[in-house]
């Protein structure tokens, strides 16, 4: 399969995955979505501009499309130990059965394997919608720079 058939499939299973959301798959969604499914880690806002590398996204329209991943439930916004937001893809179910692991040097994110602790009883009443573990320290790179 050629490069750009590759990028043509790419591109149309991000079309129909942002269509089943029931919004309209712009250029822009699309071309973002591809980017946070192909991101080995968590991206900043910057990050992802780098990437894109061209004008057809102005930082608002950026900053627009973001927002709506993360309502939409298809991507995931979190602060790094800097308080800068970095937006990782969120397949269903996907961040429902692990805990992360934030690297307080460089900021990344990385999915660990092991399930996370089980939730605490709450009050009689409440019903828990969403629980994140978030375990924080120096990934292997910067505690291996460090030494």
């Amino acid at each position: 399969m050629s490069t750009r058939s590759r990028r043509s499939t790419e591109a149309d299973v991000v079309a129909a995955q942002i269509r089943a959301s029931g919004a309209r798959a712009t250029p822009a969604r699309i071309r973002v979505l591809q980017l946070l499914r192909a991101a080995p880690a968590a991206l900043t806002h910057h990050d992802i501009e780098q990437a894109l590398g061209d004008a057809m996204l102005d930082r608002v329209t950026l900053y627009r499309v973001l927002d709506w991943l993360v309502e939409s439930g298809l991507a995931h916004k979190n602060a790094d130990a800097s308080r800068v937001f970095r937006f990782s893809l969120a397949a269903p179910g996907e961040h429902t059965a692990h805990a992360h692991f934030r690297c307080d040097d460089c900021g990344k994110v990385y999915c660990l394997d092991d399930a996370p602790p089980p939730p605490p009883a709450l009050p009689q009443g409440f019903q828990l919608a969403r629980m994140d573990v978030d375990l924080r320290g120096r990934c292997a790179t910067c505690a291996e720079a460090r030494a």
